[in-house]
């Protein structure tokens, strides 16, 4: 009994070694990835995908459904005529390329870290008669965040290289901001467009704080380094800087709309108010009514494009973490499904 009780307690003293020692290496291994994937987390990767091929690709395998094996066969012999004419007739030609960024804003704007990189990569290879076309969804945010995001835009009017924006669902206040560098705006008839104008809006506590007699205290170097605050109470005279400070900023971007469409009656379209594409075109804010899935299937007819696309490496933790989700979202839509009433 003594030397099976002694073997057991052996074997335990080897198992949790044995798993101690499995444990540190594989801590050993997680830090070395981590550590790793730190430092890359700040680099990314542009892709780039051939728009036209993708189309094409697209119309052959659907002529191949749909047509007969002898239509098909006639479909492909047409299709090699075409293009060896196609090939002939752009022979020392160029029609140029053109590139397509989408923009998805958020309120503060972080995208602008990949659309400056996605406009760098563009200028490095645009040559003449090449065309950038930018999908621009937002509904606006942080002044300085869309500034810097149409100071990107306007970097490729600087450089002469023609731009169009397509807006298919809204592009209001900064997102009308980065809109209106464009030469050419394209807007879906329903898509929302303009909000020319600032809004600032912050909740006060005081009135509470006083209620329950809790002090507060805000210390400042000059007049005016706070206005208004959430917790304080605020004055006549903050209010009065503060309401200075949101006009003089509107002024600022009525000033930008006006140098890219000076046609436009800032009186009439810089209130604030937004109005919906066909609206838009008869105030002059855009220039034509389309989704930008027609503007690029015809460019596609012409020309060759391409879609950029600049993203971050994603950080170890955040890819454990989006698996972690993942599974457990589908142990949960299991659990439901076993679980549900016939």
């Amino acid at each position: 009994m003594e030397s099976t009780l002694e073997f057991l307690y052996e074997y335990g003293m080897f198992l949790a070694k044995a798993v101690t020692i499995v444990v540190a290496i594989v801590a050993v291994i997680i830090v070395v990835l981590a550590s790793t994937v730190k430092h890359k987390s700040d680099k990314g990767e542009l892709r780039i995908t051939n728009f036209s091929e993708e189309l094409e690709e697209l119309k052959h395998s659907l002529k191949e459904e749909l047509l007969t094996k002898k239509q098909f066969k006639a479909y492909e012999k047409q299709l090699k005529a075409e293009e060896k004419a196609k090939e002939k007739a752009d022979e020392g030609e160029s029609k140029g390329k053109v590139f397509v960024v989408d923009f998805k804003g958020s309120i503060d704007a972080a995208e602008v870290a990949s659309l400056r990189e996605e406009i760098s990569a563009i200028l490095t290879i645009a040559e003449k008669g090449d065309e950038v076309v930018v999908n621009v969804e937002s509904g606006g945010g942080m002044v300085h965040g869309y500034g810097l995001a149409s100071s990107q835009l306007d970097r490729l009017r600087q450089a002469d290289i023609p731009l169009t924006v397509c807006v298919d669902k809204v592009a209001a206040s900064g997102g009308y901001m980065m809109a209106c560098v464009a030469n050419k705006v394209y807007a879906a008839p329903f898509a929302i467009v303009g909000s020319i104008g600032v809004v600032a809006q912050l909740p006060n506590f005081n009135r509470l704080l006083k209620k329950h007699e809790i002090d507060y205290e805000q210390h400042t170097a000059g007049d005016f380094k706070r206005t208004l605050t959430v917790f304080g109470e605020n004055t006549d005279e903050g209010r009065q800087k503060f309401q200075q400070e949101l006009e003089e900023t509107h002024v600022l971007f009525k000033a930008f709309v006006s140098k890219y469409r000076p046609q436009l009656d800032l009186a009439k379209v810089a209130t604030g108010e937004h109005w919906y594409g066909q609206q838009a075109i008869e105030l002059g804010l855009i220039d034509a009514i389309s989704t930008s899935d027609d503007v690029l299937m015809h460019l596609a007819g012409e020309r060759t494009v391409y879609k950029l696309r600049y993203q971050v490496r994603k950080k170890l933790a955040d890819k454990i973490a989006h698996g972690a989700s993942l599974s457990v979202n589908a142990i949960f839509n299991r659990l439901v499904e076993k679980n549900r009433p016939v």
